[in-house]
């Protein structure tokens, strides 16, 4: 045995680990003190679109956007968003009961992408990252566009994962989402949604084994369950476009701890919101 033999057992065990598709599907502007409905400005619609599966509505407005506000690096990562998640749910990716089911999870398997979307996605996400690193040498404590980064790597990591099931790739990307991540709440710790990548990372990891934790705290990640669930809590009431999905990754919670009406509640109020998303429709009908 070689003496990298122990770092290598160390990344086999961290490519089970089904966090990262959770760390961003959508993009944030600076949100509200308290969750509101998603209204108010083509951004906002976009979004609203958006969860309700309506991709090419909300590709409209973002286009839109990008050419109204052309130096906002926003507008092309939303617009990379859409591609995102229109492509998750052609490939049916978003299954709560799958992300509740540690085997299923780790038995996914690799889908067959639709190259078109993977080049428009990789496009808008390389445009936006122009643009935000423009932002940041105007003003190196820009929140927004250090969001926008964090966005970037989040979503290429939800990319490498749960599309190529890349997952050491996907973890690469993830460091890079949690850094900037870091480095927005220092500038503004009032971006709710923010929270949700720490939220989702301690709740997660604190399902693993004792001795996969310990090796995990050595990287410096967290592995707090209740911390976990107090920054989803916090994004789900505060948050503004994460919101909904914070509420998701509550029901996922409940389903772990054997709360299924919980979740079923969960579910039922964010159908009651976006009533053209049959995903809901979809995880209701699994829960019993």
């Amino acid at each position: 045995m070689t003496v990298d033999q122990p770092h290598i057992n160390f990344w086999k065990r961290l490519r089970h680990i089904p966090i990262l598709v959770f760390l961003l599907w959508f993009a944030i502007q600076p949100p509200a003190s308290s969750a509101e409905p998603l209204s108010g400005n083509p951004l906002d619609d976009g979004y609203r679109d958006m969860y309700n599966l309506q991709f090419a509505d909300a590709h409209g407005k973002f286009q839109a956007w990008m050419s109204s506000h052309p130096q906002d690096p926003m507008g092309p990562v939303s617009d990379a968003a859409a591609s995102l998640f229109s492509e998750f749910e052609r490939l049916r990716v978003i299954d709560v009961q799958l992300f509740a089911d540690q085997s299923r999870f780790d038995n996914r398997t690799r889908l067959k992408p639709d190259e078109n979307v993977r080049k428009a996605f990789e496009d808008r996400l390389n445009q936006a990252s122009t643009l935000a690193d423009a932002a940041l040498r105007r003003d190196p404590h820009d929140a927004r566009a250090l969001y926008v980064k964090t966005l970037i790597s989040g979503m290429r990591s939800d990319y490498a994962l749960m599309i190529d099931k890349k997952d050491l790739a996907a973890l690469n990307y993830s460091k890079e989402a949690s850094a900037y991540s870091k480095q927005a709440l220092e500038v503004n710790p009032h971006l709710y949604d923010a929270y949700l990548a720490s939220g989702v990372e301690n709740y997660m990891l604190s399902l693993k084994f004792a001795p996969v934790r310990w090796l995990l705290n050595l990287t410096g990640a967290s592995t707090s369950r209740d911390e976990g669930i107090r920054l989803l809590k916090l994004t789900a009431s505060q948050g503004h476009y994460l919101a909904p999905f914070a509420r998701m990754m509550l029901a996922v919670a409940a389903l772990r701890e054997n709360k299924p009406q919980e979740a079923r509640a969960i579910l039922i109020n964010l159908k009651k919101e976006f009533p053209l998303n049959s995903l809901y429709d979809r995880q209701l009908a699994q829960i019993h």
